[in-house]
């Protein structure tokens, strides 16, 4: 017999994210980014076979058994919590697992910036987290309900597929609807949800055009609405919820969403310069007047992204690239990484040089986040900074196989 409690151990023990399960194979687990398989043997077709059959849930096991899909969500006493999507591949059972910890972190403790939490507390809005697969976007979401069910009185319903984080009242109240359980389908608990008399509404994931109408309806009658996209940034995830329309409704859709959208946040995570762990890199977008005409223009959604960068003192705005900027002058994240994922590498490289077309104060903040040297030494250390910056660029182009960035 298998034994899938002690494989969980070893997955909580070495702080992996996911656990890859299929025949033929060892177990894998997906730790900082990086999969790496357990020193085990393979399992065999009926170890996949026991492990499914006790952990798909009773109610399930027929459809899994005719659709060969089955998504659900499980907990080990004193362990942690798990989300699993088991599936057939080549004829045979395969699973995913992810771990879910039991503990629901606190916003600070995530490395993300201060405008979340005043996000987490707004009266109403439409508030989207995205990013891609395993970016944090769940974990975002669940630590802005633990702060609300902390600090106020609030009815919070969230529909899930599956439920993840288990949440407890505190000073608020809180139902948890999984689909597949407790409602058909996502439509199905939208449907009456505004008859449940929420103030806060949590959807796990808009998938169609018929959730996201939903979640803009309900954000524009007076409720905090909490949901997630799979889009690399804000500009994309307004083009993104536009597109789930045909044409002639794209101006409604505009107007709609520039009356209802609160904010966009946005998440990479990076892999940690020392090694543990992994730090996100978040944009963030506010509702802002100028954002506002952005999103009721098409000509104008393209700003989106420069009204973010000039955004930052006033309204707590950043762009992916400030964000990066932050944590590589940190020394969070090593240049290689913050390169990879900027969204304008170019740019990014001239403005660790030094070099940038005017002066520009909304960057300041980002670009000197190391302690800054004594007087005396102030010139002699910026030099050395930027002797080291420039080798550190050369290496990078050289692996990169890229040309020197051009003077300005």
């Amino acid at each position: 017999m298998i034994d899938l409690h002690r494989i969980l151990e070893k997955m909580i023990a070495k702080g992996a994210s996911d656990l890859h399960l299929r025949a033929g194979a060892p177990p894998v687990l997906r730790i900082d980014g990086q999969l790496g398989a357990l020193d085990s043997p393979p399992l065999g077709k009926e170890d996949m076979e026991e492990i499914a059959a006790r952990l798909v849930p009773a109610e399930l096991q027929e459809s899994f058994g005719q659709t060969h899909e089955a998504d659900f969500s499980f907990g080990v006493s004193g362990l942690a919590r798990f989300r699993a999507n088991f599936y057939y591949q080549r004829g045979t059972i395969a699973g995913a697992i992810r771990c879910i910890p039991l503990m629901i972190p606190e916003i600070e403790d995530l490395n993300l910036p201060p405008v979340v939490s005043e996000l987490a507390m707004k009266p109403r809005g439409l508030v989207l987290v995205t990013g891609t697969v395993g970016s944090g976007k769940s974990t975002t979401l669940a630590s802005m309900i633990n702060l609300i069910n902390r600090k106020v009185e609030r009815n919070i319903i969230t529909i899930e597929d599956p439920v993840e984080f288990l949440h407890r009242n505190q000073r608020s109240i809180i139902s948890q609807r999984e689909v597949g359980q407790d409602t058909a389908d996502y439509l199905a608990a939208l449907k009456y949800i505004l008859r449940q008399d929420p103030d806060v509404i949590l959807i796990g994931e808009i998938r169609d055009q018929a959730t996201m109408t939903v979640a803009l309806m309900a954000a524009d009658t007076g409720h905090l609405v909490l949901s997630t996209l799979h889009t690399m940034d804000a500009a994309q995830t307004v083009n993104r919820i536009i597109s789930f329309y045909p044409p002639h409704q794209h101006e409604e859709v505009r107007y709609l969403l520039a009356a209802s959208l609160r904010a966009v946040v946005s998440m990479r995570l990076l892999p940690r310069a020392d090694g543990r762990g992994r730090v996100p890199a978040i944009e963030v977008m506010i509702n802002t007047e100028t954002i506002r005409e952005c999103l009721q223009h098409p000509e104008k959604t393209s700003q989106i992204r420069d009204v973010i960068a000039d955004g930052v003192g006033q309204y707590g705005m950043q762009t992916f690239d400030q964000s990066l900027m932050s944590i590589y002058r940190r020394n969070l994240v090593t240049l290689e990484e913050a390169l990879h994922h900027s969204t304008t590498p170019t740019e990014f490289e001239l403005r660790l040089r030094g070099i940038h077309a005017t002066s520009d104060s909304s960057w300041s903040a980002f670009e000197h986040e190391s302690s800054a040297p004594a007087e005396g030494d102030r010139r002699d250390a910026s030099d050395a900074d930027t002797l080291s910056t420039e080798g550190r660029l050369g290496s990078v182009r050289k692996q990169r196989q890229e040309p020197p960035a051009r003077s300005a």
